[in-house]
């Protein structure tokens, strides 16, 4: 994580302190917004002529920021901030969402929680139009291949990893997360975003999968006791770690990895699930997602669905009568 407290004015410390000790946000969330209002504060102060033109983006420091310079920031200002995002370092569409959403979550820190200022310029800040796409996902006969295919050095661990993901559709930040206290006989307890705790219950499958790799865990010496999935450095497991073994895994499946990562292996997990019968309020219970409308890109996935929908209307029957041939 960077060290904001050393970068940052004390407007910008309490507002990250506050997503950091009252909101629960984890460090990473926290790092994400320092950084945004970092970048959308230095041009700010290019654009003043505070700083000059040339300068470099890195060298120039925010800490002289006050709340006159964040409240005097016009509406069209961000937008120009936005323009040049676009343009000239040519960010997606959802990139620049995330950018607008630090923005409005520091002025309405500004405005409605600490009110040190009265009016708030960001209020009809639009977001950038995203573009809707579905999410990838393992077909169910992809996913026990990726399954049958893992073997060799912590094959009992990796299995486990890989069922977890496809059965309980969980975060990787969630998966790292699990500690040896968390799972009990048939549950396991996760920490989600925002410090948000939900407890799932575990399929036979799954349940196999964990105490096969108990076997092997308990056989080590750790150094980190409390972590359940560890490394061959006795440690706990790292994000990257995982991201890389999902990665070799679904070469090893003679899948494509380019296309497929850890995170589609939950939006595969979401998917088999509404396939085959959970419905949209559950799975939003199990992907522990805050807004219901998050779940719902998932009912356009399933294609079945889809299908039982297009034979359902009463024209499906219909045949088209056979026009005479034309002699002319």
């Amino acid at each position: 994580m960077n060290d904001y407290r050393s970068e940052s004015p004390k407007i910008l410390i309490d507002f990250l302190s506050y997503h950091e000790s009252v909101q629960g946000h984890s460090s990473q969330t926290v790092d994400e917004y320092f950084l945004d209002m970092r970048s959308f504060l230095r041009y700010m102060k290019q654009r003043r002529g505070l700083a000059s033109m040339d300068d470099k983006p890195d060298s120039i420091s925010i800490q002289d920021i006050t709340l006159d310079f964040v409240s005097s920031i016009s509406l069209s200002e961000i937008y120009d901030y936005l323009a040049y995002l676009a343009r000239n370092k040519q960010l997606s569409s959802s990139s620049r969402a995330r950018k607008v959403s630090s923005i409005r979550s520091f002025y309405k820190y500004l405005t409605n929680k600490t009110h040190q200022m009265e009016n708030n310029p960001v209020q009809d800040l639009d977001f950038p139009r995203l573009k809707k796409s579905l999410p990838r996902y393992l077909s169910l006969d992809e996913s026990i291949q990726l399954l049958e295919s893992v073997d060799g050095e912590n094959k009992e661990r990796d299995y486990c990893i890989l069922m977890l993901f496809l059965n309980c559709g969980l975060r990787i930040s969630e998966l790292i997360g699990i500690n040896v206290m968390d799972i009990r006989e048939n549950t396991v307890r996760i920490l989600g975003k925002g410090n948000k705790e939900r407890i799932l219950f575990l399929n036979d499958g799954c349940k196999q999968a964990i105490a096969d790799y108990v076997v092997i865990r308990n056989a080590m010496t750790l150094i980190d006791k409390d972590a359940f999935f560890v490394t061959s450095r006795k440690t706990r497991i790292t994000r990257a770690a995982v991201h890389k073994m999902v990665k070799k895994r679904l070469l090893e499946a003679g899948l494509d990895s380019s296309i497929y990562s850890s995170h589609k292996l939950r939006h595969t997990a979401a998917t088999l699930m509404l396939q085959n019968g959970v419905d949209v309020r559950t799975l939003q219970e199990v992907l522990g997602h805050e807004n219901l409308n998050t779940t719902q890109i998932y009912t356009h996935v399933d294609s079945e669905n889809l299908r039982i929908a297009a034979r359902a209307n009463p024209l499906a029957s219909m045949r088209a009568k056979k026009l005479p041939e034309n002699k002319g």
